[in-house]
């Protein structure tokens, strides 16, 4: 039973070991949070209200002044926190569990026709997919769930007539993360990438087009698996390859899972594929026990079913009716990853899954793959660090004892943590790999080969040498500053004289010094 005369707010200056700015009052979701001991990861961002009457901004808190303080009751701190802080799914969700139905009804009944009572009303049922003993509205203005100013929501929202409520949440009830629309994504979305790409590759000879594509596929591969620390033989990379060129071809479902993962896979002898069936974790394994070292602890596998359904259908949503790929692109890869619903395999399948989304919504030129693994490769420390953000705090809600085998078994309800997360740090990662792409990856890679075709021509007007013997000295230059070794010149290219050396050595250093 909830009591009426709870206390929210109180004032602070470290809350949960995040030091505040200034001693300030906890509002909002923190004051939720801290009433109830609700068992989720802190918000990106909390609020307080200053006793110095300024406003002000920073990365983990945001700071109003004493006229924006809620009056401290349960309704009013909600309300605060639609207003100001957005939709959090997982908070609801834990809070409402708290709340009994008859004091959900009260809440909502403190002002029946009120937009953020309707908004409680709606997440309630749609949360739990039942409805509560409320008679359909039959007046009152139509309102968006997700207010856009805060939350990237569906660009057309489907109409629920007995909330007068238009549901723009992009998901459904078993997987909705949300992105928060921050300066740095905004600033993102105005540059326009797709046009800058489209502009930019407009002007390649269609012949380079063509080889800058399958270097680039076989260099995405490759470095899909470096991040994963391993070493594939080219045979693997290029079979990976390959698959990656086909993204966006297939629909997502439970069978094209499977066959990923069987592309992935080479030798599955050891391994049980498919969807799991039993729990799993990333990290490491004492060297003496076994014992579990978890740096990420998976979804359980009783709840994969749902999650995989929901992700599935919330690609499906987000291909048609989201405002920008690169998000959606964010949501449903990284969504994929934290639930990690196979024993191997995953880490690819995910950053394939970016591909996938890119190319349905006309991201990615036809035949024109983006290299974003080799983009992520480059910034592996901060993708490590956007993997834990997500990862690191769930490990204080997630109970698991070790099973026999040396694997974990969680044991408490944990499907909302992988339904409901924040993906604005994942989302805003993901701009800056796709940005790195387009200013730098593929023009320097459309850049060397229209080099290596200069010189390419030079030695075939001059030396009249077949394509596999000029790659082979180009192979050689380059691993050598531009200078042919003593070894190459008395082997491969005896034939030629010291003034033809020297006339190659300065063609290459020609064509492929740096401006």
């Amino acid at each position: 039973m909830f009591d009426y005369n709870m206390r929210f707010s109180r004032e602070i200056t470290v809350f949960h070991g995040r030091k505040a700015p200034e001693p300030a009052t906890l509002v909002g979701y923190g004051a939720l949070i801290e009433g109830f001991q609700l068992a989720v990861p802190l918000p990106e961002q909390l609020t307080l209200i200053s006793s110095k009457k300024r406003q002000y901004i920073t990365d983990q808190w945001m700071v109003f002044t004493s006229r924006h303080k809620p009056d401290d009751t349960l309704y009013k701190h909600i309300v605060f926190a639609l207003k100001y802080e957005g939709i959090q799914l997982l908070i609801f969700k834990k809070l409402f569990k708290q709340l009994s139905v008859n004091e959900v009804v009260e809440l909502i009944q403190l002002e029946p026709l009120g937009q953020y009572s309707r908004r409680i009303w709606f997440l309630y049922e749609w949360l739990f997919q039942k409805k509560l003993p409320v008679a359909d509205l039959n007046s009152g203005n139509l309102v968006d769930l997700v207010d856009t100013k805060l939350q990237f929501g569906l660009t057309k929202g489907v109409r629920s007539t007995r909330h007068r409520i238009i549901n723009n949440l992009p998901g459904n009830s078993n997987f909705c993360p949300l992105i928060r629309k921050t300066p740095q994504l905004e600033h993102y979305i105005s540059e326009n990438l797709s046009f800058q790409k489209e502009l930019y590759l407009n002007g390649i000879r269609r012949d380079i087009m063509q080889r800058a594509s399958a270097f680039l596929l076989l260099k995405d591969s490759k470095a899909s698996f470096t991040i994963e620390g391993e070493s594939p033989k080219s045979k693997r990379a290029t079979r990976w390859g390959q698959a990656i060129g086909q993204a966006g071809t297939n629909e997502l479902n439970d069978v094209e899972f499977e066959r990923l993962q069987q592309l992935v896979i080479e030798n599955p002898r050891f391994l049980e594929m498919g969807y799991r069936k039993k729990g799993g974790f990333v990290g490491e394994q004492d060297r003496e026990t076994g014992e579990p070292i978890p740096a990420h602890l998976s979804a359980r596998y009783e709840d994969l079913p749902k999650l995989m359904n929901g992700l599935i259908e919330t690609d499906q949503l987000l291909l048609t009716n989201f405002p920008d790929a690169i998000l959606a692109a964010a949501v449903i890869a990284f969504g994929f990853v934290f639930i990690h619903p196979f024993q191997d395999g995953n880490g690819r399948v995910h950053r394939y899954l970016i591909h996938h989304v890119l190319a349905k919504m006309g991201f990615s030129q036809q035949g024109m793959i983006f290299p974003v693994s080799a983009a992520i490769l480059n910034r592996i420390i901060d993708y490590q660090k956007v993997l834990e953000h997500y990862s690191r705090p769930l490990l204080d809600f997630i109970e698991w004892k070790e099973t026999i085998d040396h694997n974990i078994e969680i044991t408490n309800e944990t499907i909302d943590y992988y339904r409901y997360f924040n993906a604005t740090k994942q989302a805003t990662f993901l701009y800056a790999c796709v940005k790195e792409t387009i200013d730098v990856i593929i023009p320097q890679e459309v850049d060397y080969l229209i080099r290596y075709e200069a010189f390419k021509n030079y030695m075939d007007n001059v030396f009249e040498m077949p394509d596999n013997m000029i790659a082979l000295i180009v192979r050689f230059l380059t691993q050598n500053n531009g200078v042919l070794s003593k070894r190459a010149r008395e082997m491969e290219f005896q034939e030629l004289t010291n003034d033809e050396v020297q006339a190659i050595e300065n063609k290459y250093s020609e064509m492929f010094s740096e401006d």
